[in-house]
């Protein structure tokens, strides 16, 4: 069993321009998809759904989500990699839509997303929501691979998504920020475990709670880089924040997502170290809470 790290159901109270804002349309889904249809079922309330511990399943409703929603013409990941959830990754784009309205909003919008992934669907909603020019970066080929793959399945995409690779493990924006490149802001979703062993116990706490699985197949899905990291999510956000200083008049926001709100103070000590403006956003979904960090160095 091959096992993604998205197989939450949202329940629905999402960002006020989140289209995920009510129940799945099975019904429309598989008319935009019929390859759905066998993973969709009546639970004990005489509603339909999926399993969402069945990575096919989670991967099958992506593309129905896609293609009804978002205007993509089919969506693909390698085997093992990430598969987001749809609804949470909207969420934060629509929320990154907020914080620029209180600045600028005029002329096109570009933004980078850090850490792309083969999945690619934060450009993808950013160029298929607001018609956003986005930049995807990733140290991984597979992952730049597969992220190309996504944007070249649906045409209209190749004008507005650029995917780049990051050659250095040692940087984040060095070597994808090119001289003379503004972007309106950049966002992230950081590896927040700091070893393959704390990310199985996660995902195995997870499908516990979901169907009392008591064993984790060793190819779940998720890459090292997607999951874990030396230093874990607040090493990783404290390097982010460091290295911006040398982007700060190419940058209007700097974000990224922290998934463990006890990193904030960790994260805060350096803002303030380095003198940036910054505020937490935090993003309502459902009886969960999620948050990112945004700052620049426009005091």
């Amino acid at each position: 069993m091959s096992v993604s790290l998205s197989f939450t159901q949202y329940p629905f109270v999402l960002h006020p321009r989140n289209i995920h804002n009510s129940p799945y349309n099975f019904e429309a889904l598989i008319k935009a998809y019929p390859a759905l249809a066998p993973f969709v079922h009546k639970n004990q309330h005489d509603n339909l759904t999926i399993d969402f511990s069945v990575n096919e399943a989670v991967i099958a409703l992506n593309r129905a989500l896609l293609i009804l929603h978002y205007r993509v013409g089919y969506w693909d990941i390698p085997a093992n990699y990430l598969c987001p959830p749809i609804p949470g990754r909207a969420n934060y784009i629509h929320h990154i839509s907020d914080l620029l309205d209180a600045a600028i909003h005029k002329g096109s919008i570009v933004g980078l997303d850090i850490g792309v992934g083969a999945n690619c669907i934060y450009p993808i909603l950013g160029a298929q929501i607001y018609g956003w020019q986005m930049v995807g970066a990733d140290i991984d080929k597979t992952a730049v691979a597969g992220a190309q793959s996504n944007v070249d399945l649906t045409p209209k995409l190749e004008n507005k998504i650029q995917i780049r690779h990051q050659s250095n493990k040692a940087h984040i924006f060095q070597g994808i920020i090119k001289e003379g490149e503004y972007y309106h802001f950049t966002m992230c979703n950081p590896p927040f475990h700091t070893s393959k062993e704390e990310a199985e116990k996660g995902t195995l706490r997870k499908l516990k709670n979901l169907h009392g699985i008591k064993h984790l197949a060793l190819n779940f899905g998720g890459q090292a880089n997607e999951l874990w990291c030396n230093g874990g999510e607040s090493l990783f956000i404290k390097r982010m924040i460091k290295e911006s200083v040398g982007f700060k008049n190419q940058v209007g926001w700097f974000t990224t997502l922290v998934s463990k709100k006890e990193h904030l103070p960790k994260i805060y000590k350096q803002l303030q170290k380095l003198k940036a403006q910054y505020s937490t956003v935090t993003m309502e979904q459902g009886n969960k809470q999620s948050r990112f960090v945004a700052w620049n160095f426009k005091l």
